[in-house]
């Protein structure tokens, strides 16, 4: 696929970064998005993932550039072999019963690779044990981990790796980043423990949980540690969208409740990063008309030392939620809907790259660029 852009000559190129959501099932559709960029010749230098952003991200940090798609396509086949037959309807009210339906198979018997029920009831057993506070047992995600991701891989290669948390403990949010640590399995699955369904994750002594619990994109976090030598182009992949109809029914109010708490809320933090470079820029070019003596003051020092070095683009790739769809569409897990969500994802990213927006935007000097064009 080419891809047309035109870029400022004395800028060097833009450094890909691939920021991805939770959203159980959902996060089929990212394995499309990713399938599209690397056809299109945007492997990510840093991939930063929350939950099953993080299981993605991890599929593609710890393989080697032609095994990411085989990996990816392994982990996403074998959670949806619980239900490998297609939905007889394809839309309508019989759509989203068979949906109910294979969520709740899941619900019942788990996903092969992913999670299995727990025999004893939660009640029966010792209180503050996993048994005792999860629904699940997530011990067969760590035998895929292990399985389908090259640790010493993706510790040691050249793609930058981050997966937020939450310390249960303390309510505060955690980043691991192979830029600052050994990253094991525990990392990923701390970062998709969301409870009651999934237990804690101890991690040097302290329990986490599902970082989607705070924040469940980890846009915040690369937007804050960018520093670098070159432009950003950040692919933001949402799976869940903040805007939405008004609910018709007590299903579709939870369905819209999720969303919204769940939601990225990337305008938020780019209108933020934004405002904040602007006041920056502006006390920069204040210090430049103020006499020399006065330009080593500590406090205008602070002001101007986070002014904007390399500007960010970030196209905005959001999972659009289906008419059939309902509050269980991020459980939902049987073949045809993954199938389905990893089409999507793929077609966005081709939908987004033919855009006349897309083939003729031009690098700005400086700031923050978004890009919604799916």
């Amino acid at each position: 696929m080419a891809v047309t852009k035109t870029t400022t000559p004395s800028l060097p190129a833009e450094a890909n970064v691939l920021v991805l959501q939770g959203g159980g099932a959902l996060g089929a559709y990212q394995a499309g998005v990713f399938e599209a960029l690397a056809a299109a010749g945007h492997e990510p230098s840093w991939v930063a993932g929350i939950s099953i952003g993080a299981i993605n991200a991890a599929l593609i940090a710890g393989n080697l550039p032609e095994r990411r798609l085989e990996a990816l396509r392994a982990f996403w086949d074998r959670a949806s072999s619980r239900v490998p037959y297609p939905s007889p309807f394809a839309d309508g009210w019989g759509r989203r019963l068979f949906n109910e339906a294979a969520a709740g198979v899941v619900a019942m018997t788990g996903i092969p690779g992913f999670f299995e029920p727990r025999l004893m009831p939660s009640w029966l057993a010792l209180p503050g044990s996993p048994e005792a506070t999860s629904l699940y047992d997530t011990a067969p995600l760590r035998d895929t981990l292990l399985e389908l991701v090259d640790f010493d891989l993706l510790n040691n290669g050249p793609m930058r790796f981050s997966v937020g948390a939450v310390n249960v403990l303390t309510g505060n949010f955690t980043y691991f980043d192979n830029r600052e640590r050994l990253i094991g399995p525990e990392h990923i699955m701390a970062s998709g423990a969301l409870p009651p369904g999934f237990p804690a994750v101890m991690i040097d002594g302290e329990p986490y949980w599902d970082g989607g619990i705070v924040s469940n994109t980890p846009l915040e976090y690369v937007l804050d540690n960018r520093a670098g030598t070159s432009p950003l182009l950040v692919f933001q992949v949402d799976l869940f969208s903040a805007r939405g109809m008004m609910p018709r029914s007590l299903g579709e109010a939870i369905q819209r409740e999720k969303d919204i708490r769940f939601s990225s809320r990337t305008r938020l933090n780019t209108d933020l990063q934004t405002r904040l470079e602007a006041m920056t820029s502006a006390a920069a070019r204040l210090a430049m008309r103020l006499p020399e003596e006065l330009r080593s003051d500590p406090d205008l020092v602070e002001l101007t030392s986070h002014a904007c070095d390399w500007p960010v683009t970030i196209l905005h790739l959001i999972n659009r939620s289906e008419s059939f769809e309902s509050h269980s569409k991020d459980s939902e897990f049987s073949r045809g809907t993954i199938d389905g969500h990893w089409t999507s994802g793929r077609s966005d990213v081709e939908r987004s790259f033919a855009s006349p927006r897309w083939k003729n935007r031009n690098i700005q000097d400086c700031g923050i660029v978004t890009l919604d064009l799916a």
